[in-house]
C-alpha cells in the first residue's frame, strides 16, 4: 500500500479504530448461488438516510477501502488543475452572503481533515452543493480531485468524521458494511430517490425554459438547471401531486410520472409493501414540518400513487404507522423508511448525532420484533451530499453511478464483522427485492445490478 502523509485528525482516528474488531473480506467476484442467501429473508426494510459519502462517515473503518487508500485523490486541484497550497476556507452558507465558518481554521492543509475536531457530531454544518452536473465535475473522470473546486462550501467537502462512537459504526462492526456501494445517479436527493424506486430518471418534456440547463458543444454547463436540455428532471422539481407548497407555480411542477415502480412490481405479485415517511400525515393535512422535504417522497410523483388514489392510501404512510406496525409484528414484506428532516443527517438542517440516536431507537424496536429473525435492514444514504470520496465510480451510463456512499446490512442472517468489497449501487437494493420475491426488473440498470446476497450467510 502506498504511504502518504495524513492529517492529525486522520491519524488520531486510525489509532482509535485500530481497537475495533477486524472485519472479513468479501469474495472478489461477489458471487453467490442464485436466491439461496436471500431465501430466509421475509422482510426487507430500507432506511434511507441523507447526504453523506462513504469516506465522510466510514473512511476510518478498519478493513474498509478508506482514507488510507486515497492516493492522488487526497490532494485537491483548482479548476485550472493546480493543487491548492491551502484549502479555501470552510464557508457558513447560512449567512447571507456566505462568510467563513469561524469554527474552522481559514488555511487548512490540502488533505482530508477531521470535521469533528472543529464541529462535533452533534453540531450542524452548512449544506453543500450536490447537483447532477456539479457531481460529475467533482468526480473528474474518476480522479475525484475537483470536489473543493466545484463546492460552494470551500474546504468542508474534503472533511470526514471519526464516527466510531455512533450506532452506525457499531452496526457496521457487528454486521456487514459494504464499501463498494455507489449512489445510482449523479447529483442530489431528488434524482436518487427516483432511482431507488424505479431505476429511472423522471421526464419533464414541457419544462419551462427557466428550469432548463444549457450546455456547450462539449457537454459542459453554461447555465445550470433542474431539467436537461432534452427534458429529463435531474435536480429538484416538486410534484404536481400533493403534497407540495402552494407557492410553486403550476407550470414548474413535475407532471405525474407513469413509469413502473418497485411498488407496482410488488403489488402485481401480491407482496405487501409500504413507504413510510416522517411527517407525511402533517404534510398531507397542509401543515408540514418546517424541515419536511417534499422531494424525498418519490412515489408521490407517480400517477398511480396520485392524489386520492387507493394505492396512495394503502402504501404511502406516516412514521407513526411504521412504529405501530413494528409494535404489532405486522410489518409488510418490503418497507422503505424516510426519516423526517431533523432525523435524516442531512447537512444544514440535521446533524449526525440526532439521526444516529433515532436510528438506534428504531433498530432496538426492530430487533425486539417477532419478525426480526427473518428480517434484513439496509441502511444507506441517498447520495453523498457534496462530500468528497476517493473511490472512482464504476463506468455506467448517462445518469450514473455517482459518488460512493455508506451501506450497512443488518440481519440475523447477515455476515458478522464483515466488510463486503463487492461493487454495488442503489439499484442493488431493487435487485435484492426483485430476486427475493421473483419480480421482473424495472430497467436495464437494475436488471444488471448485483443483489446484496453476498452480505448474507449461505
Amino acid at each position: 500500500m502506498r504511504a502518504y502523509r495524513i492529517g492529525r485528525g486522520l491519524a488520531c482516528g486510525l489509532a482509535l479504530s485500530a481497537l475495533a474488531t477486524t472485519a472479513g473480506v468479501a469474495r472478489a467476484d461477489g458471487a453467490h448461488a442464485d436466491g439461496v442467501p436471500l431465501a430466509g429473508i421475509d422482510h426487507i426494510l430500507v432506511v434511507y438516510l441523507e447526504n453523506r459519502s462513504f469516506d465522510s462517515l466510514f473512511g476510518l473503518f478498519p478493513g474498509a477501502d478508506g482514507l488510507a487508500n486515497a492516493g492522488a485523490a487526497a490532494v485537491q486541484l483548482d479548476k485550472e488543475g493546480k493543487p491548492y497550497v491551502t484549502l479555501p476556507p470552510v464557508l457558513d452558507l447560512g449567512h447571507k452572503p456566505p462568510k467563513p465558518d469561524s469554527r474552522f481554521p481559514p488555511d487548512l492543509p490540502n488533505r482530508p481533515f477531521d470535521i469533528g475536531m472543529f464541529a462535533p457530531l452533534d453540531q450542524k454544518t452548512s449544506d453543500l452543493v450536490h447537483r447532477f452536473y456539479t457531481n460529475q465535475e467533482q468526480i473528474d473522470g474518476g480522479r475525484n480531485d475537483r470536489f473543493v473546486a466545484w463546492s460552494d462550501a470551500g474546504a468542508l467537502t474534503f472533511g470526514h468524521y471519526n464516527t466510531s462512537p455512533t450506532v452506525q459504526w457499531k452496526l457496521a462492526q457487528d454486521y456487514t458494511l459494504a464499501d463498494g456501494f455507489f449512489q445510482a445517479a449523479f447529483g442530489g436527493s431528488f434524482l436518487n430517490h427516483f432511482w431507488l424506486v424505479c431505476a429511472c430518471t423522471p421526464v419533464f418534456p414541457d419544462a419551462p425554459e427557466a428550469l432548463r440547463a444549457s450546455l456547450d458543444d462539449k457537454g459542459r454547463v453554461i447555465k445550470d438547471g433542474a431539467v436537461t436540455p432534452d427534458g429529463f428532471a435531474v435536480n429538484t422539481v416538486l410534484s404536481a401531486n400533493r403534497p407540495h407548497p402552494d407557492s410553486v407555480p403550476a407550470e414548474k411542477l413535475l407532471p405525474p410520472q407513469t413509469m413502473p415502480t418497485i411498488g407496482d412490481r410488488l403489488s402485481e405479485k401480491g407482496v405487501s409493501w409500504a413507504w413510510y415517511s416522517g411527517g407525511w400525515n402533517d404534510a398531507l393535512a397542509g401543515k408540514p414540518d418546517p424541515d419536511f422535504q417534499f422531494h424525498h417522497q418519490p412515489l408521490a410523483y407517480f400517477a398511480q400513487f396520485g392524489d386520492g388514489t387507493p394505492a396512495r392510501a394503502e402504501h404511502l404512510k406516516d412514521y407513526a404507522d411504521l412504529d405501530k406496525a413494528i409494535a404489532e409484528g405486522a410489518l409488510p414484506s418490503v418497507v422503505f423508511y424516510k426519516p423526517l428532516g431533523p432525523l435524516n443527517q442531512h447537512p444544514g438542517y440535521s446533524e449526525i448525532a440526532s439521526a444516529d440516536a433515532h436510528l438506534g431507537a428504531l433498530m432496538e424496536k426492530l430487533q425486539k420484533s417477532p419478525q426480526w429473525p427473518r428480517m434484513a435492514v439496509i441502511i444507506t444514504s441517498d447520495e453523498n451530499g457534496g462530500f468528497w470520496d476517493h473511490a472512482p465510480p464504476p463506468k455506467g451510463d448517462r445518469w450514473g453511478p455517482g459518488t460512493r456512499i455508506p451501506a450497512i446490512i443488518v440481519s440475523p442472517r447477515a455476515k458478522k464483522h464483515f466488510v463486503d468489497h463487492t461493487q454495488y449501487d442503489t439499484t442493488s437494493i431493487l435487485a435484492t427485492i426483485e430476486h427475493r420475491f421473483g419480480l421482473p426488473p424495472l430497467t436495464d440498470r437494475d436488471a444488471k445490478a448485483r443483489d446484496l446476497g453476498n452480505a448474507f450467510e449461505e
